[in-house]
């Protein structure tokens, strides 16, 4: 078992302040006999017509002195995983959850943006004070 990063039990929190009911932590995978582990998985009823949300959700605090690499080792992570969840949970979306202080600092620059519409990587912004969401950004779909 890995070890849970530094803001996990803060995002469960905020994903539990927000009507998410928690359904694995961590969400385990087995993908081409690859063992992987998505720190947290939820569900929510979104209005009877649409039903179920399903998410999955990789945690990172982007705490490190090189937020440039902390970042491509997180991208890394949610390519591999979004691989490892369309072959086993496919109505599963993947949420890569940062501190809103990562995002206001680095998230936000035209390299980050660019990157992340070219890989479809969905955010969820919290803020580790407040334990909440502040903002979820779904990935463009072009």
């Amino acid at each position: 078992m890995t070890a849970k990063d530094y803001f996990h039990d803060i995002v469960k929190i905020a994903l539990i302040k927000d009507d998410w009911s928690i359904t694995h932590d961590p969400l385990f995978l087995d993908f081409d006999n690859s063992k992987i582990q998505v720190d947290l998985a939820g569900e929510k009823l979104i209005a009877a017509e649409r039903g179920l949300q399903k998410i999955a959700v990789e945690v990172k605090s982007f705490m490190s002195p090189s937020l440039v690499y902390a970042f491509h080792l997180a991208l890394g992570q949610c390519l591999s995983y979004r691989l490892a969840l369309r072959d086993q949970d496919p109505g599963r979306d993947l949420y890569l959850a940062i501190p809103d202080f990562a995002y206001r600092d680095f998230f936000r620059r035209p390299f980050a943006q660019s990157v992340l519409n070219e890989a479809k990587i969905s955010l969820l912004v919290f803020d580790p004070s407040q334990e909440v969401i502040v903002q979820w950004i779904a990935a463009a779909q072009n």
